[in-house]
């Protein structure tokens, strides 16, 4: 077939490696089929692995770990659950005399307050130690230090 002009024209366009000029001698990075094989890669084996042996597998062992959040102890009761008999419950609270009732103690004596007036912050919640237990199994989960 010819143009008007003269000139020939191509019946294909040239392929990519001819396009642009890659040396096409490289071997393929897929095995070719031969002769007796089929195209889609049935029936074509991958050369055998010449390492280590497959290894075998262990069996797997699951343990499931619950890390419990730390519980911050205030003078108020919490709600948690108790590391000695593992329910939820809500704290008992109990009062002992700590550093600030007997600081408040001797700061009041310091001022004057001999009489019997001194021993007041032995009578306040508020300027006391705070100790939480449980209401369940009795065990002391927790304490809340005023100083």
């Amino acid at each position: 077939m010819s143009a008007p002009s003269g000139i020939p024209v191509p019946s294909a366009p040239p392929s990519y490696e001819e396009a642009t000029g890659i040396n096409v001698s490289y071997p393929h990075p897929y095995p070719i089929p031969e002769p007796g094989q089929k195209p889609d890669g049935k029936g074509m084996n991958p050369p055998p692995y010449m390492g280590q042996p497959a290894p075998v597998p262990n069996p797997v062992t699951v343990q499931t770990v619950y890390v419990q959040q730390p519980v911050v102890f205030y003078d108020r009761p919490v709600q948690m659950c108790c590391p000695s008999c593992n329910q939820m419950i809500v704290t008992r609270l109990s009062y002992d005399s700590g550093a600030l009732t007997w600081l408040s103690c001797g700061g009041l004596c310091l001022l004057g307050c001999i009489a019997g007036c001194c021993l007041i912050p032995f009578c306040i919640d508020a300027l006391k130690d705070v100790d939480h237990t449980c209401p369940n199994c009795g065990a002391l989960v927790g304490s809340y230090k005023r100083l």
